[in-house]
């Protein structure tokens, strides 16, 4: 039997208010704007959540951390991340690589991409290299283009552990 592998997408979407700094892969960044959510709204952190999940058939990140549970109000996207990620190890699955597209108009990312991709290999105990990370703009077009929202879109290759 060759090697398995599953793979999961990961969608989020934010809009911004007024406010920085603007948290992206467990990182702040100087803006003048952040995003607004239930929880801290790191759209990146709850993409990549959902993308694991995803992979491993284990659900999203709306059953495990719901919206109208008050305890998860301000909640840590870092440690649902963690939480979800131990799931995902549990049964038996391993990162294989994991990207990402953040779609905003500004600020531009590229100055914090190394330390996104650090911090998001450290949240899952994996190497950089499996991390990466890319920036789109809204070409002026829609609420992203217009400044108004954050989406982001990530795609995990999962391999059950033990396989070849």
């Amino acid at each position: 039997m060759g090697s398995v592998l599953r793979i999961g997408l990961g969608y989020d979407v934010h809009r911004f208010e007024a406010g920085g700094p603007l948290r992206l892969g467990g990182v702040d960044i100087d803006h003048d704007h952040h995003l607004a959510g239930h929880s801290d709204a790191d759209a990146l952190l709850h993409a990549v959540t959902d993308a694991l999940l995803g992979a491993a058939a284990l659900g999203d990140i709306g059953e495990l951390f719901p919206d109208t549970d008050p305890a998860h109000r301000g909640g840590n996207s870092a440690e649902m991340l963690e939480l979800a990620w131990r799931q995902v190890l549990e049964q038996g699955w391993e990162l294989v690589n994991l990207d990402c597209v953040v779609h905003l108009q500004r600020p531009k990312l590229l100055p914090y991409r190394e330390p996104i991709r650090a911090s998001v290999a450290r949240i899952l105990n994996v190497d950089v290299d499996q991390i990466w990370l890319k920036a789109k703009t809204g070409e002026s077009v829609g609420p992203i283009g217009r400044g108004e929202a954050l989406a982001v879109q990530c795609v995990a290759l999962l391999r059950k552990t033990g396989s070849p």
